[in-house]
């Protein structure tokens, strides 16, 4: 599942690197996630948490509305696609443990993310990433037709009360 084979083009004209189309930046990761981190201490965990599950819901639908059209997905490819490309892109190593559209239920495993310090006692998981598969799914969902929405959270990350690995779970609201 985490071939390294990514797509990514760099427009002569103006240095924009693009995947499947889209446009995309390429940063080294101790600058996001010293970003991520100061805005934490500034915000604190809850708000900031919540402004990233909007933001990432967002971003997560229109993400997977675009990957479906442009390479003709629909359902749980979808959602595996795109756990795929998380992975491809460094964010985590990401696995569907469980999909059920039927239900809009969804439980995904992630290792390795950029945020597990398994050091830090003041680690405060992988929230960054909850909003994004209820955004997925509910763009799967929306796509075939269903009025059902998800909501999802994080049930614990890596390292956790000894987990080997970060677990999210997603539901209808």
């Amino acid at each position: 599942m985490y071939s390294p084979e990514v797509p990514i083009n760099v427009d002569p004209e103006s240095g924009r690197w693009t995947t499947d189309s889209l446009p995309m930046l390429y940063v080294p990761l101790h600058f996001f996630v010293n970003n991520h981190k100061a805005i934490e201490k500034e915000l604190g965990v809850e708000r900031y948490s919540t402004l990233l599950y909007d933001a990432g819901y967002k971003s997560a639908w229109t993400w997977c509305e675009h990957e479906a059209e442009l390479h003709n997905l629909a359902g749980a490819d979808v959602f595996e696609h795109y756990l795929k490309r998380l992975s491809q892109r460094g964010w985590g190593l990401f696995d569907v443990l469980d999909f059920d559209l039927a239900q809009g239920t969804a439980s995904v495993s992630v290792k390795n993310t950029a945020f597990h310090q398994p050091e830090s006692e003041n680690a405060t998981g992988d929230y960054m990433f909850t909003g994004w598969f209820s955004g997925a799914m509910d763009q799967i969902l929306h796509a075939q037709g269903s009025n059902v929405r998800t909501t999802s959270h994080q049930a614990h990350w890596q390292g956790q009360y000894g987990a080997e690995y970060g677990l999210f779970r997603v539901a209808p609201r």
